[in-house]
């Protein structure tokens, strides 16, 4: 039986390889569902950590490197590299993915959220 998360990521780099781009993924709706995360993340370049830290640049980068926030042990010891197949395990549930971290976010149950809201922090400068 697959991997829920992989499922969703090859769905993600189907769409991606058929359109040439992330376009296949609907951005706007991503925006939408962004909003959930806004109470904790900024996602522009230069802006400032919250609860959680600043997202700008944070696929293809190692995870727990945001200067100037106190990430869980978890994290810090985790190898984790945020591309599409992690952050869709991630976003699908923090707490599954990596046990001992303190993100409180339950996760995102919509597997066609997590698409979109991928597809837009990437455009946002994720």
């Amino acid at each position: 039986m697959l991997n829920r998360s992989l499922v969703i990521a090859a769905a993600l780099g189907v769409a991606v390889a058929a359109s040439g781009s992330a376009a296949a993924a609907d951005v706007a709706a991503g925006e939408k569902v962004f909003k959930k995360c806004k109470a904790c993340h900024t996602i522009e370049a230069g802006g400032k950590n919250k609860i959680g830290p600043n997202l700008a640049g944070i696929f293809g980068r190692q995870a727990a490197l945001v200067e100037g926030y106190k990430y869980s042990k978890a994290l810090r010891r985790s190898e984790i590299t945020w591309d599409d197949a992690n952050m869709t395990e991630w976003l699908a549930s923090p707490k599954k993915m990596l046990k001992g971290n303190k993100m409180a976010f339950p996760g995102l149950r919509n597997e066609e959220d997590i698409v979109n809201v991928i597809a837009y922090m990437k455009e946002a400068g994720g």
